[in-house]
């Protein structure tokens, strides 16, 4: 009779462990995909202003927050951002950026220098946080810029990136949307 009343209770826990799975795993997959083409829907979006002491044509508009149209690669851990946009001499520039999405540092480096990223889910998994510290080297300065954006999705064909950077010349914020192509 006890090895009866242990095989019922056994057999309800593994029961009970296999009508729970799905909700544990449907909630691991419940993050926000940023996979896709984006376009910058300028009409929607705040540019914000300029920081003290810089124009437009100092590192305004698209060179501060980003801006552009940039394509999206989402694949388990990993969010890859493929930007292009054309250069001083009129040739195209394509710029990688990848971030861990488990809060480890990414390490990214471009012509102008390296940035360290670090990217974190909110706890309903709808918005990313990604904290970016950047140093820059110019006329032999060093020169660090951190930047704050938050990426959600307003719906399946839009999505709002909200930056916060902090330059030498003050704090600039910007709202992005982007329109799934």
């Amino acid at each position: 009779m006890k090895k009866n009343v242990i095989m019922q209770i056994l057999s309800f826990t593994v029961l009970f462990a296999f009508l729970c799975m799905p909700l544990a795993l449907n909630a691991q997959g419940s993050k926000a995909n940023f996979a896709g083409k984006w376009a910058l829907n300028a009409t929607k979006s705040d540019m914000g202003q300029p920081p003290q002491g810089q124009g437009q044509g100092q590192g305004g508009g698209q060179r501060m927050g980003g801006g552009g149209d940039f394509t999206a690669t989402q694949v388990a851990n990993l969010l890859t951002v493929e930007r292009t946009r054309t250069g001083q001499d009129g040739q195209a520039v394509t710029t990688t950026s990848k971030y861990t999405l488990d809060g480890k540092v990414s390490v990214n480096t471009t012509a102008r220098g390296e940035s360290k990223s670090t990217a974190t889910w909110s706890a309903d998994g709808k918005s990313l946080t990604i904290v970016t510290t950047r140093t820059f080297d110019r006329n032999g300065e060093t020169t660090e810029m951190k930047t704050t954006e938050v990426w959600s999705l307003t719906s399946p064909t839009a999505l709002s990136v909200v930056s916060t950077m902090n330059t030498p010349n003050g704090e600039r914020k910007t709202t992005m949307v982007y329109d799934k192509k």
